[in-house]
């Protein structure tokens, strides 16, 4: 299984690789073509692996570190060649694959700026072989971050992704893209430079920079002042990614400039990558440092629930402009502060919550992301009050299975029971009921009150998109013209998503029963 989960970051390598050699023609439009089907045969494989990963790990044993390869890699720094999966890495190693795969089929029949390409000179238009190089690397940064168990190796993992997801949106972006791409590259690098410097920390004083010695040593080495500054520096590193308030701001532009492939992994797989990082990193290797600075991260937490809620319905409200990806990007302030809150309990219950919440956080927004930039395409806009008025009302009438899909992943979203947004909510809140011992309880239940409030805004403000929307406004005539309905490269993108979305809400244990064992063995140091 080892050599499985190396093959899985080294397929995606080689694809980048060939896309810089001519072997896809002269001719530009042949070479886009050939360039975008090799990035769906190589996504694919890629997914194919990660399932067979899935299917050898030992369900019996998820708290173990399985298909692992140990190796010194610089002997100087202490750094290994270090890989492996558990049950709390395996769920987001087979969602990125799978959020990979998907966008890369619907790339193969709409690539970002298409519009663009058919009015601009050869020598102007976007090249799809630059973007398949870009998006294979993206692919190749995702998966490691999820696989690596070295401290440097997981820095590294986390930078690649950066310079890509820049490039996705700065060139194949919308509207404001240059300054949106700017923010995320500039608050992301100086996140990643403070995280950086925690790690040192942590490798310096402990002499090594292994996670699983880390873990294992559970802060024992560490002094409480080194595990303070070094939890501090990491969280404040990985925040900016989650994206906890008030380091978010990045994000609302980010999304709204960036294609709908962009968005789709940015939501589904980026933002994984801080609140991944939290667990892994932080909870096992410098525990007391964590515990004091907790009641902080919940206290950031709960106000992000309200703050990302409250945006939405602003967003959400006739006449405000808004738009709907914009709007989606708030809610993501909202969805991943339940995630901080559950792990910030520093139980159980709480993290594993949160990395449920997580995963069900990928499929719902991919969904949305995917919804809306349809809408967009069909309408030549995400302006909500377009959307709703004389040209896009009722969209129930003009596109129904395109309209059922919104309502189904809007509710989704909202966390109705039997639905995958219901569960790590709900745990993360219960984990914020009870928070773990040293914790005031006063203080994370007032978090979990907030947390309670924010989600009858999150009702609020989604209903109030699907009643514009889909159902359109009373106060306009209602068009008689139909928009092109769910075609069939995009029902092949989306269905999987929807359908997972429904799986994880009637069967939680397929995701809990992997992560709770493995929780509790990095709470107890793993």
């Amino acid at each position: 299984m080892n050599a499985v989960l190396i093959a899985l970051l080294v397929l995606p390598l080689l694809g980048a690789g060939l896309t810089l050699a001519p072997v896809f023609g002269p001719d530009r439009a042949v070479a886009d073509r050939r360039a975008l089907r090799l990035n769906s045969v190589v996504t694919g494989a890629v997914f194919l692996i990660s399932v067979a990963l899935a299917a050898g790990f030992d369900h019996g044993s998820p708290a173990r570190m399985q298909a692992t390869t140990d190796v010194s890699w610089i002997p100087a720094l202490h750094v290994r060649f270090h890989l492996g999966v558990d049950g709390v890495s395996l769920p987001l190693i087979v969602l990125t694959a799978l959020l990979t795969f998907l966008c890369a089929l619907y790339s193969e029949k709409r690539l970002p700026g298409g519009e663009a390409r058919d009015a601009t000179p050869d020598e102007h238009r976007p090249s799809g072989q630059a973007f398949v190089g870009l998006f294979l690397l993206l692919e190749v940064g995702m998966l490691a971050t999820f696989a690596v168990l070295d401290l440097l190796l997981f820095f590294l993992a986390f930078e690649i992704v950066l310079i890509p997801m820049y490039f996705l949106i700065a060139r194949w972006g919308s509207g404001a893209k240059t300054p949106a791409a700017n923010r995320f590259i500039l608050y992301t690098l100086l996140g990643s430079a403070v995280m950086l410097l925690g790690f040192l920390l942590i490798g310096s004083k402990a002499g090594t920079f292994d996670m699983q010695a880390l873990a294992a040593a559970h802060g024992n080495g560490l002094s409480h002042t080194t595990q303070v500054i070094a939890a501090l520096a990491i969280m404040v590193g990985l925040a900016v990614k989650a994206p906890a308030w008030p380091l978010h701001s990045w994000l609302p532009d980010a999304h709204t400039a960036a294609p709908t492939v962009g968005s789709v992994l940015l939501a589904g797989v980026l933002l994984k990558m801080g609140t991944y990082g939290l667990v892994r990193v932080l909870l096992p290797v410098v525990p007391d440092g964590t515990a004091t600075l907790a009641p902080y991260l919940g206290a950031f937490a709960a106000v992000g629930i309200v703050y990302g809620s409250l945006a939405c319905l602003a967003l959400a409200r006739p006449g405000s402009k808004g738009d709907l990806k914009r709007l989606i990007a708030y809610s993501s302030v909202g969805h991943m502060g339940f995630v901080l809150l559950g792990i910030a309990s520093l139980t159980p219950v709480g993290v594993n919550g949160a990395l449920f919440a997580n995963i069900a956080h990928g499929l719902i927004t991919g969904l949305l992301f995917f919804v809306v930039g349809a809408l967009k395409d069909r309408y030549g806009t995400a302006d909500l009050d377009t959307l709703s008025g004389a040209t896009g009302a009722a969209l129930y009438g003009r596109a129904p299975r395109i309209g059922a899909l919104l309502a189904f992943a809007a509710v989704a979203s909202l966390g109705l029971p039997g639905l995958a947004g219901f569960w790590g909510e709900l745990l993360a809140m219960f984990g914020a009921f009870d928070p773990a011992a040293g914790l005031s309880r006063p203080a994370f239940v007032t978090y979990m009150v907030l947390a309670g409030l924010g989600t009858l805004f999150t009702a609020a403000y989604l209903l109030i998109v699907v009643k514009r929307v889909c159902m359109g406004d009373p106060a306009q005539p209602a068009p008689v013209d139909r928009l092109p309905d769910l075609r069939p490269y995009e029902a092949v993108s989306w269905t999987p998503l929807a359908a997972l979305t429904l799986v994880a809400g009637l069967w939680p244990a397929l995701l809990l029963g992997l992560s709770d064992p493995a929780v509790k063995h990095l709470l107890g140091g793993g």
